[in-house]
């Protein structure tokens, strides 16, 4: 099992990055996919999340109307679009793979630094 993140970096505050995550060696279309961050000092928290077949995604309300996350089942990716980005959107993302609450999967996390 496999997931690997792209696309992060540094961006200036208003700025946009799109994260990807590619997934390998599991039943992708069967996974709830999601992007996690984690904030040095803080807990990791969920940033957005969809359901395996795309049909519904939930954000937290910190990143709301700013991040869009959606997935290609075909190609096995996932992606944040995150727009208007923040000095407070600094972290570490992490691309998560979820089924039935019992294979849970991470990649190994993308730095996003926003900052001017």
């Amino acid at each position: 099992v496999q997931l690997v993140e792209s696309g992060g970096g540094l961006v200036q505050p208003g700025g946009s990055l799109r994260l990807s995550c590619a997934a390998s060696g599991f039943t992708f279309s069967s996974y709830g996919m999601s992007w996690y961050r984690q904030a040095p000092g803080k807990e990791r928290e969920l940033v957005a999340a969809i359901t395996s077949a795309g049909g519904s995604t939930n954000y937290a309300d910190s990143v709301k109307g700013r991040f869009i996350i959606s997935r290609d089942n075909a190609k096995k990716m996932v992606y944040l679009q995150m727009n208007s980005l923040k000095p407070e959107d600094t972290a570490v993302y992490y691309c998560n793979a979820k089924f039935i609450r019992v294979y849970d999967y991470w990649g190994q996390g993308t730095q996003v630094t926003v900052s001017s």
